[in-house]
């Protein structure tokens, strides 16, 4: 079993030596790979002397050296994990023995916090809130899904398309898994804070707002009709709102006074029709795509 453990690093000089090393104990059969970020710290030095293999992506971003690593990489199964430390080692067997015994395509590690500075307040809303917006709008198979240790086979990560650049990769890589449906598994895993002297690179309201973004943006592509179809409802209902009295003047005296207001709401009445209906067209497009996108991941072997 060709196993390689993925790490991407940013300015992790404090941490990557042991993170390295404790994976190597963990896991010895596998292959360390340690993709350096445009770090300024002497991480790339550090994994180098420690006996990793080490990589470079100069694209900034999380999503671009996940991207690479996906790309550059050839194994059956791969275990991401971030190099802050804040995750247990000891966890991967298991991680790995469920993957194999169960055949799933995507295991995740939801974080369970040892220490009371684990998480940030704003990234433990930001968490749920995210979690709980895909969860009603593409299901709630991924628990956690931010969480930045989880285990993937290899027909997973070489049929993954992935756009995003920053930290809203975790996002994409759930809808992926949600959208061809694949076998998805869950363990709980110890999550603590960073040792003195690292520091987070996730900012709470920045790169919140944009895994929002991403999500509407991948409701846009995947779910067209949801989107299409409630934008629709909302002009339809103005629409209404402003015939409704015209229709009952017009009944009552035979009169219809406001012309402006009665051309106006039927403008908007047809903008809502012409939106529903092209949601149901991209919704049949997107039928076709999905299809695609299963015939790739069960062709990879």
């Amino acid at each position: 079993m060709n196993v390689a453990v993925l790490i991407p690093c940013y300015n992790e000089a404090i941490t990557i030596e042991k993170v390295i090393n404790d994976f190597r104990k963990a896991v010895p059969n596998s292959t360390i790979y340690v993709y350096d970020n445009n770090s300024s710290d002497g991480t790339k030095e550090i994994a180098k002397n420690t006996g990793a293999l080490v990589k470079e992506e100069y694209i900034q971003g999380k999503g671009a050296v996940i991207r690479k690593m996906f790309v550059d990489i050839d194994a059956d199964y791969y275990i991401m994990v971030d190099g802050d430390d804040t995750y247990d080692a000891q966890i991967a067997p298991k991680m790995l023995e469920l993957a194999i015994q169960n055949n799933y395509d995507l295991v995740n590690a939801i974080r369970i916090e040892t220490e009371n500075n684990a998480y940030r307040s704003g990234h433990k809303l930001g968490n749920k809130v995210i979690t709980g917006a895909v969860k009603i709008l593409f299901g709630n198979r991924v628990h956690d899904m931010l969480s930045g240790y989880k285990i993937f086979s290899k027909r997973f990560v070489k049929s993954f398309p992935a756009n995003e650049k920053g930290f809203a990769i975790e996002t994409e890589i759930a809808i992926h898994a949600l959208q061809l449906n694949v076998a998805i598994g869950h363990i709980e895993a110890p999550y603590k804070g960073r040792p003195e002297g690292s520091t987070s690179k996730l900012n709470t309201y920045k790169d919140g707002m944009r895994i929002l973004m991403l999500i509407i943006k991948l409701c846009k592509h995947e779910r067209p009709l949801l989107l299409f179809g409630f934008i629709s409802t909302i002009f339809i209902i103005i629409s209404l709102i402003l015939f409704t009295p015209i229709l009952i003047n017009y009944y009552n005296t035979g009169l219809v006074p406001r012309f402006p207001t009665l051309i106006t709401s039927i403008g908007i009445g047809i903008v809502g029709i012409i939106t529903f209906f092209s949601g149901l067209i991209l919704n049949t497009v997107t039928k076709g795509i999905k299809e695609l996108k299963y015939l790739c991941f069960l062709n990879v072997k």
